[in-house]
Order: C-alpha cells, then structure tokens, then sequence
C-alpha cells in the first residue's frame, strides 16, 4: 500500500472513528486490510493516470507524446464497445488491435474459460498434453485449407511466424542432399510479420525495421501489388497481373537456395490495409510449387473470417506448406498463436537417433488451456450463429458507407476485404502527393475520432478499420461517419 493509499485508510479511519456500528467496523476493517477490489474501484481515473506515465512503457506508442497527453483508460468492455474509468463509450473499431472477433464478453467464451479455470490455468505441452490444445488442434485442421494436419502452437503471432521460418528452414536441412543449400527467404515489400528478429527480417516496413537491420538476415525482397500507386504504372485489371508476371525470373535466379516464400495473401495489413487484385495469391502458390519452394501464409491479421471467408487463402483456393494464426485465433480474448504444416514437412521431422531431426522449438505457454478453451469456444460461436453466412451482408453495408468517403478532396483510396478497410489521407488527391508525415494527419483524425466516440489506430495516414464480425448496420455506418466528419476536421 502506498503513502497516498495509507493517507486514505487513515482519513476515513478518522471519519468513523466515533461511529461503533457493525458496519463501520467492517468498512474500516477493510480499508486497512486493503482489499484490492475496492481499492481499484475507489482509485480515481488521474491517479491510475499518473501511474501509468510513472510504469507503463506502451507498444507502438510515441512515449513523448503519451506522457504530454490524458490517457484513456479502459475498465470494461462490452460488445462492440469500450469504457473507460471516466464511463465514456468508444466503438472499438479495430478489434482491439485486430483480435477481437465477436465481441467483447460473449457468453459462450467466457463460459468455456470459466469452466476450464476449474480444471486448470496451465500445464506444459513440453512432453505433456491436454484437452483443449488437443480439441483445438483437431478444429483447426478441419477448417484450414486442406492439406494443413499439423498444429505448433505459440503465444502471439511474432513467435507463430518465428516457428514457421525455423520449420521450413529445417525441412530442408532434414531433407538433406542438395536441399540443404536452400536456406534462404523471400518476402514482400511493406510486408509486417511481427516483431522478433526473424520476423522483422523478413519484415518490409522502413519505418518500424530499419533502424535494426545489422541485428538482420537479409531476405530476397518482392515488390506486392499496391494498385493505388503501382511501381509498374499500370491500371488493374487492364495490367492482367504483370506485377505477379515479373517475380518468376526472381524465383528462376534463386532456384534451390529458397526454402520459404513468406506473404499475407489478399491483405497486407501494417502496410495500410493494401488489397492485393484477385489472383495473386494463387499465383505465388503456383511459383512456389513449380520452383520447389514452401509457402508460409501469414494470416494472424486476415484469419477468422477478417476479409469475409474464414481464412484469406480460402478467396482463391490456396493451399500453403505453412500457416501462420494469431489475434482471432482465442476470439481475441487470450494469448495464442498456432503454427501449421502440412504431414509432409512434420514427417520431415521424425528420425532416429532423437535428437538428429527434432524440432527443438517452443514457449512455456504453448497450448495454454484457458487460451485453447476459449479458441474452441469461438469457433463454436462461428458454427451456432452462422458468422460467416452473415458476412457478405455486412460487407456490402460497409462498402456502401464507404462509398461516401471518395469523394473527399484528401482521401486518395478506399480499400476494403471484407470487414477490413484503409483510407488513405493525401495531401493532393490529383498527384496523390502524401502530407507531410510531421503533420502526423493521420493521428489527428485517430484524436478527432476517439472525441467522437469511436477508438481507431492509424498506420500513418491511413486511416484503419478493423470491425468486429459481430457489428450491427446502424454501428457500421456510425464508424464510417465518424471516418468522414473527422477527416473533414483536420483537413479543412
């Protein structure tokens, strides 16, 4: 208990110190004691305030900044929306970073955690396991593309990326022979995988991985399609996918030294929500066939029916070597991650003596009971309430309030897969000349709507929507409303 704390207890000490009841005596008792509930409850939101600039170092957050600022923070959640300390409401128009997938406090998961936190929080899954990671397991390979019968799971979707760069890069090494020459990675500019070292390097965003490009293995860069300012100048579909044409010679140059093409198929999300045209994907997956090369599909962002199918590669019938699954994975209610393979690369690893091809990969919380419960839980919810079946609905109603937006002298581009949108904010809709990244527009217009009462997290001046699957018409259209009047604002 801090001095402040104390300071508290003593004063209301003092006030029913002439007061003998038997409530009196409990209410002291308490305060003394210091129930950690009622503490909580009676911290005023500037208190907690203060102690987070004092503690906290914040993710992806401009600390200087935070420090100038107030806070928001949130207490409780509830639906589709978010409150703070304060009581105010914010539509929490990302998912919460993009994991939320039904809604803050669905019966159904919080259920299923509950049931399991009688059972038991954790247990390894290093020589042990346990019924959900196991249920799980077998959920997952029934609706992932075919041929994926083999789940690795981890903690977030950095460390499920991290185990897909090791895995295919000892699939080859096991293989042995000329394929042990295969040990190098292509990826895609503006790609984001995480955040760990052999996810950044397989990274392509200036901005969040240059200044650690000494501590980096270099990776084989392929540009992806960003049709709003194509490197080729060309106009889709009139370009019949040159951009996809012109990656062949790279895969021919690097034959047998590539062990893994890693991509976010139809969304690159961190780049600013960039739509790849259809047939892309599958024609990476094609490349990677003829050229003898694993695909990693990285879909922590686009996975669990973000873009309007279940899983992005399921648009165009693709099937990786690997997949990568994070964020929705729980519902967006607990840390987990999964890693799958297809039974070829797993049989890759099995030999004798034991240790020769062992996969000697993994994290403490792998497999997390309460995390695996809740997963179960999420895809229950997809199947009794048809999540999916009410998707393309809800699509169409946010691409018709997006519509409204294109005409806005500084949105360049709206772009949108399913529940997912970007709208890109330009200093010059004619040149599509950016602002000035100092002016920091695209942050302004994240303050202008958070005063509004929707929470949205730019990535620079693209401004990000995120929604959750279980989001109503009348919130849909009040998100992007709030998208229009505060872009209006700051650019006027």
């Amino acid at each position: 208990m801090g001095r402040d704390d104390m300071r508290i207890v003593a004063d209301r000490m003092v006030s029913t110190a002439g007061d003998t009841s038997d409530d009196a005596k409990a209410d002291a008792t308490t305060e003394a004691v210091g129930d950690p509930v009622e503490a909580l409850r009676h911290d005023a939101s500037g208190d907690l305030a203060a102690m987070d600039k004092k503690f906290l170092w914040h993710p992806f957050t401009h600390m200087k900044g935070w420090l100038d600022a107030d806070p928001v923070i949130i207490d409780r959640a509830e639906g589709v929306y978010l409150y703070d300390t304060e009581g105010k409401r914010y539509l929490d128009a990302v998912s919460s970073v993009w994991a939320n997938v039904h809604g803050h406090g669905h019966p159904m998961i919080d259920r299923a955690v509950r049931e399991q936190l009688e059972k038991a929080a954790h247990t390894t899954l290093l020589g042990l396991s346990n019924p959900p990671a196991i249920r799980l397991a077998r959920r997952l390979a029934e609706i992932t593309p075919p041929g994926l019968s083999r789940v690795f799971y981890a903690g977030d979707g950095a460390s499920a990326v991290e185990a897909a760069l090791k895995m295919s890069f000892q699939y080859w090494r096991n293989k042995g022979g000329t394929y042990e020459k295969k040990k190098r990675f292509m990826s895609f500019t503006n790609g984001y995988h995480g955040d760990t070292l052999g996810a950044v390097s397989v990274g392509g965003i200036g901005l969040f991985h240059g200044i650690y490009k000494d501590l980096l293995r270099a990776s084989i860069r392929l540009p992806y399609p960003y049709c709003y300012r194509c490197h080729l100048n060309l106009e889709y579909p009139d370009c019949r996918l040159r951009c996809a044409d012109e990656l062949e010679p790279v895969f021919e140059r690097n034959q047998g030294e590539v062990a893994a093409v890693i991509m976010e198929p139809k969304v690159q999300g961190a780049a600013g929500m960039v739509v790849a045209p259809d047939g892309f994907t599958r024609r990476i997956r094609d490349l990677c066939t003829r050229y003898e090369v694993l695909l990693i599909a990285d879909e922590v962002a686009t996975g669990f029916g973000r873009t309007g199918k279940m899983f992005a590669c399921d648009w165009e019938g693709v099937s990786p070597d690997i997949m990568c699954l994070g964020k929705g994975i729980s519902g967006g209610y607990m840390a987990l991650a999964a890693t799958l393979a297809t039974e070829e690369v797993f049989q890759a690893f099995l030999g004798d003596p034991w240790y020769e091809k062992t996969f000697f990969h993994g994290h403490t919380y792998a497999g997390n009971q309460l995390a695996c419960a809740a997963g179960l839980a999420g895809l229950e919810v997809f199947s009794k309430e048809n999540v999916l079946d009410a998707l393309p609905g809800k699509a169409e109603i946010l691409a018709d309030a997006l519509d409204g937006l294109k005409a806005m002298p500084h949105v360049g581009d709206v772009r949108r897969a399913g529940l997912m949108a970007g709208v890109e904010l330009v200093a010059d809709k004619g040149s599509k000349e950016p602002f000035d990244g100092s002016a920091g527009v695209g942050a302004k217009a994240a303050l202008a709507m958070r005063k509004r009462g929707v929470f949205m997290r730019p990535l620079g001046d693209v401004l990000v929507l995120v929604l959750p699957l279980v989001i109503k018409e009348e919130e849909i259209r009040l998100a992007v409303n709030v998208v229009m009047g505060s872009v209006e604002e700051v650019t006027t």
